[in-house]
Parts: structure tokens; sequence; C-alpha cells
């Protein structure tokens, strides 16, 4: 989950690397290093303070040297606490290599104890440093560091990326990656690589992209890459979203990226529906690469994600369900793969990942080619892993998320979601024409519902200002109202570390109800069941607890203590897209009361690539 840079022959390097940890924080903060090429030395620097490593680094490199060749780290700490001794880069015993990891080695116990045996210092907890020694004694040996580095990927077991530097050939950076997220970019007699687009934007004008095992040396203005085997192999090039610019990678006004990507949230659902009609009215998915044939012969759909994205599946099982009449199931992505499911060539395997790098979904989608089943990924990212893995794509267009938390692209994912749901209704015939076109016309409304309920913050606001001081939050939901139960939870145990727990509201008398008390919040969403979740409302109220219920301005008369309204949409499969916002806000509005980071919460990652 960590963020990486590296550049070489850009005279500012130092600028620039820091330029990108600023953009890459989202991915881990609670550490962050550079290293530069310095003559024949390398300089180096790390910092350690939990959310801020970045902005203290970028103190304590005041007196760092000029150099054209460095690299950059910010971290998500897996291997050993967050602290300088654990910060990247790592350095190797001669102080010539310098290096920084994205992703886990399995095997570093084990390759660490011949290490210690022949001499070296390891004086960190990471699974990395041993990368920095096994690189050291390649070469030793006489290797170059492009060679060292197709030798050492040959020794490690898991999943990682990786970035490398020595002081003997200062104009040179080596990476290499397997099933984490790498990019190698050009740019005016630069070079550069990173873990993330967002970095080089405006840098870079050439994006290339590395396939599993691929070593790329990079020097300024030029690349090669190799195989394991030390086959030179054409990169594969990355074409980049235009809307995917400095610009938008920044708050724009807004106080935080959390509270600007809440309001981008019609923007992000308009520009993920647009296109997708043809003038006949039907969908047209241009990036699917399945033909309709291809998925008429589906019958059973499989939804793999993790997180806020797994409760978009959720959505999208009851979509399809009704839609397109095909058994759906979904699966926790991290689950699937270690269990033994019943997949084959007449399945058809989603995986939903804001990243498209998200790991466990990735190797979940995996898992399911080599099962024989079609795959298919919803992403909101051009050529990420899973996009150039799938069978088929359906892309996302929400732009940039930088906020942790997940916002927007979670409601463009439930709008492709749909859509795709939609599409297979259409192919397998279960709907007609007109309800095809009504149900179309609901969704291209959803933008302007969205917006509506944004412009209701004030009444989240006022709900915020009681609930000030609760620690104990219970979301209730039934039907479609359950992943909207579920989401608002983990928007709240995300910023504002207060014990958030969604449940179907008809199992609060199985077990949960027990913890409802006086000074319990239980936040309900009344619709599409709207009287059973009265009595479910009238359970958790009669032991004490404080009541937030969330409706569609047509309820009349709602229960509970407080009330916050949403317009109300036909369709219920589309209502979790505006119901969601209210929740958002609510966990947006408690957490800053609290004085938390929201874009960037303790412990957590932007894109997930480790298991």
């Amino acid at each position: 989950m960590c963020g990486i840079i590296g550049v070489t022959g850009d005279t500012a390097a130092l600028e620039t690397i820091f330029d990108g940890l600023r953009r890459l924080e989202y991915r881990g903060y609670d550490s962050a290093g550079v290293a530069l090429v310095d003559g024949g030395a390398i300089w180096r620097e790390r910092a350690a303070d939990g959310t801020h490593s970045v902005e203290d680094l970028a103190v304590a490199v005041a007196a760092a040297p000029r150099s054209a060749t460095g690299i950059g780290h910010t971290r998500w700490a897996t291997h050993g606490a967050p602290s300088v001794q654990n910060a990247h880069p790592h350095v190797d015993c001669t102080g010539r290599v310098a290096l920084v990891h994205n992703g886990i080695i399995e095997n570093h116990a084990e390759l660490a104890a011949p290490l210690l045996a022949r001499g070296h210092v390891l004086s960190s907890e990471t699974d990395t440093e041993v990368l920095a020694h096994l690189l050291e004694e390649e070469l030793a040996r006489g290797a170059g560091l492009a060679e060292a580095m197709r030798s050492t990927l040959g020794q490690l077991r898991g999943a990682f990326s990786v970035v490398a530097l020595t002081s003997e050939d200062p104009t040179l950076i080596v990476a290499a990656r397997r099933a984490v997220p790498l990019l190698a970019a050009l740019g005016e007699a630069r070079g550069f690589v990173a873990s993330d687009v967002s970095a080089l934007l405006g840098r870079a004008d050439r994006y290339f992209a590395l396939d599993d095992d691929q070593v790329v040396e990079v020097r300024p203005g030029s690349l090669r890459v190799t195989t394991l085997a030390g086959d030179e192999v054409d990169p594969t090039v990355v074409g980049v979203d235009p809307s995917w610019d400095v610009v938008a990678a920044q708050k724009g006004g807004f106080d935080d990226f959390m509270s600007k990507e809440i309001h981008e949230q019609p923007r992000a659902i308009a520009d993920t529906l647009l296109d997708r009609r043809a003038n006949d009215g039907s969908i047209v998915l241009d990036e699917l690469h399945l033909s309709p044939d291809e998925l008429r012969a589906v019958d059973k759909v499989v939804v793999v994600a993790c997180g806020s994205s797994f409760h978009a599946g959720m959505v999208a099982k009851y979509a399809i369900e009704r839609w397109a009449r095909l058994p759906t199931e979904v699966e926790i992505a991290s689950e699937l793969r270690y269990r033994e499911p019943v997949l084959h060539e007449r399945t058809l395997v989603v995986g939903v990942s804001q990243s498209g790098e998200t790991l466990d979904t990735l190797e979940a989608l995996r898992e399911a080619r080599r099962s024989g089943a079609r795959t298919l990924v919803v992403s909101n990212v051009v050529h990420s892993t899973m996009a150039r893995e799938a069978d088929g794509i359906v892309y996302t267009r929400a732009g940039p998320e930088v906020s942790v938390a997940s916002t927007k692209c979670h409601v463009a994912q439930i709008v492709a979601l749909e859509v795709l749901a939609l599409a297979l209704a259409q192919w397998r015939g279960t709907m007609g024409p007109s309800a095809l076109a009504s149900t179309l016309d609901e969704l291209h409304r959803l933008p302007a519902a969205v917006g509506e309920a944004l412009g209701r913050a004030k009444e989240v606001e006022d709900v915020v200002d009681v609930l000030v001081g609760a620690r104990d939050y219970f979301f209730l939901g039934r039907n479609l109202g359950y992943p909207v139960a579920l989401e608002g939870a983990l928007k709240l145990k995300e910023i504002s570390y207060l014990r958030a727990e969604g449940y179907p509201a008809g199992e609060l008398k199985h077990g949960p109800l027990a913890l409802v008390e006086p000074g319990t919040v239980v936040v309900a969403v009344l619709d599409p069941l709207r009287d059973k979740m009265r009595s479910n409302v009238a359970e958790a109220a009669a032991r004490g607890a404080t009541v937030v219920v969330l409706t569609t301005d047509d309820d009349t008369d709602p229960p509970g203590d407080h009330v916050l309204r949403v317009p109300a949409v036909r369709d219920p499969v589309l209502a979790p897209v505006v119901e969601v916002v209210p929740l958002q806000l609510l966990a947006y509005g408690l957490a800053r009361r609290l004085g938390n980071d929201v874009d960037r919460p303790r412990n957590l990652a932007k894109t997930v690539t480790v298991e």
C-alpha cells in the first residue's frame, strides 16, 4: 500500500520526489523517507510521525545535497512498527545501495538467516531490508544493478514492487514488480517510476505499465524492460485519462479532499453514465470485450470485492437478480480464494476495485480464471492490473479519489454495476425496451437527486451537534437498506474511530440488542421495507437508544429522535446511491468535531496491495 516515487535526470529531483510523496500520502503515511545519489555516496533521510511524516521529512531534508537521481517512499506499516528505524529507504552494509518497497516478502525470515550468518547487519524489523543485502551480494559478485535485481527476484515469495539505486551508477534506477502496481514514465530527458500515476501528473508524458516479474532500467529519457531471464521486452504503453490532471488532484477550495470528493459525486455519477445509451435506446459498454452471446451463456454471477466496493457489490446483487434474473453471490475477496468455490465456464466473476490493484480482489479474479470462469472488472483506473488481466472492464469515471475513505468512487461503482445489470437484462431478454428505457432515465436523474441530498448538509450538521460524545453506533437496514447501513457504519469507523456496526435490522433481536442501552445511537435506514423497520426502531428505542432515521421526503410520519431525509427515488434498486450521502456527511461531521484528519485516517491506506 506504500507510495513510491523515483526520478533520474532531474536537477530538482528532491522537489519532484516531495511533490510526488505529497500526492501519494493516501497510500500510507506511517513514515516517510528519501535517498539521493550524492557523488559516490547515498544520502538518506527518514521521518516517522504518524500522519505528518512527509511534512516532518520536508523539514529534515533542508540540508540535502543537490542531486538529479533519487527515490522516495511513504509507508503503510506491515512488518515493524512505524519508526525511523523501519522507515524506507533501506540501505545495504556498504551504504552503496538504497531501495524502497511496497508489498510483502513472505519468505523474508528464511532469507535473513543466511545473510546474518554471512555477517550482514540488519538494522530494522522490516521484511524489506533483506532485499538491500541480497542486492549487495550480487553487486559484489560483479553483477550490474539490473542483473542483481533479476537474481534477487528469483529468490523471493510474495507480492511486491521494489525500486533501487546505487551510488556506482548515479543515473540509473532499477525497479520490478510482482502483483503490486508500478509504473515507469519518461518526460523531457527525465525518467520516473511510481506506484501511482498521480505522483507523475504534469511531469511525465509517456507512461508504461510493468507486468509481473519484469525489471525496468530507467535512465534520463530512456528505459529498458527485461524478463527474469534477461530477455528484453516491449513495455505496455499506458494511456492516462485526461481528466486526471494536477488540478483534479488538489482540494479546489475545500477544507480537505473528502469534502471535495463528497461534493463531486453528482459529476462522478453523470460521467459514469456518459455514452452508455445508443441512439436506439440500447445499452453500450464499449470496454466490455465480452460478446452478448458469451454473457447470455452465463448462469451465475459472483461479485468479489473488499470494503466499500463490497457494499457496492451487495447492491449489484439486488440489481442483477431483479433485472437480469441471474443468481448472484457477493464474496469478500480475501475469503474466496481460500475455500473451494464452485466456478466454471458459465460463471461471470465481477471484481470491484477503485484502484484496480487491490491484491485480494486481484488474486480472487486469478483464481476464477484458473477455474475457467469469465472475469470482468469494475474499476476507476485505466490500465490497472485488473483491467489488463480481466476478460472485460466497465470503468467508473469518478476522477482521482485521494481521501482514503471512498465516497464518489463508491457511488460510481454502484451506478456502473447497475448499468452492467441492465445490460445483462437487455442481452438475456428479461427486461423489455420500455422498462429498460425507464430505468435508464431514472439512473440519469440520480446526479440531481444526489445534489439535492448534498444541499441538505445543514440538517446533518444539526444531528452531529446532538450526537457528539456518543461512542457506540448501530446502523440498521433491510433489503437494499442493509448495504447502505453497512457503508454508513464503515465510513464512521474509518474516519471518526467510533465503534460502529452495521446489521440487517431483523438480526437486532438475535444478539446485538443486548448491547443497546441509553447512550447508544441507532441509525436506521427505513426504506425499502419501511413498516418492518418501524418495529426494529421501536425495539431500539424501548432500550433507551437515541434513534436517527434515514427516510425519504414522502414519509409523512417517521419514527425516531432525529430524521434525515433524502429525495425519493422511483426504483428502490437505485436508492442506495442517494441514501448513502447523509451517512457520509454524518461520519464526516463527527470526525471533524473530534479533530481527526479525515483524509488520512490512522492505520489505513487507499490502495490495499497486501493480503
